[in-house]
């Protein structure tokens, strides 16, 4: 690697260290998939830049925490953990769905999800054997 990628490479984790004020763990538990939007609440005046661009795009429209993560161009850890600050401050909330209100959050993944799971595996795989049907 040539010293100056080395640099940019030291650059960025310094930058993404600053950005969380050190810390590696979220305060809320969040999934690649969790759902974001919008709150009513308003960040901290010592937020990092990103918060306020987090909060932009999820005004814009729901947003994953992995599609916030590819949209900054940070790694997710780091997301997580300002996503955990701004959910400490009611800027983002995470929405409850007409599926997880019915079935009880956390009882499991959606049906939308198995399904697309089920296409993305089939399309890597197609010569798999796929087991029997229930039923």
């Amino acid at each position: 690697m040539s010293t100056y990628g080395r640099a940019a490479e030291e650059s960025a984790f310094v930058r993404t260290y600053a950005v969380t004020r050190g810390r590696t763990k979220p305060r809320h538990l969040l999934a690649l998939e969790t759902v974001l939007e919008a709150g009513q609440g308003r960040p901290g005046p010592a937020q990092a830049e990103e918060c306020e661009e987090i909060l932009a795009l999820c005004r814009e429209r729901r947003r994953s925490v992995v599609e916030l993560a590819g949209r900054l161009g940070r790694p997710v850890t780091a997301v997580k953990v300002l996503v955990s600050d701004l959910l400490d401050a009611d800027a983002l909330v995470v929405p409850l769905t007409q599926s997880s209100a019915d079935t009880g959050a956390g009882s499991g993944p959606s049906t939308q999800l198995l399904a697309a799971v089920s296409a993305g595996l089939k399309r890597k795989w197609p010569d798999a054997v796929a087991y029997p049907q229930a039923g």
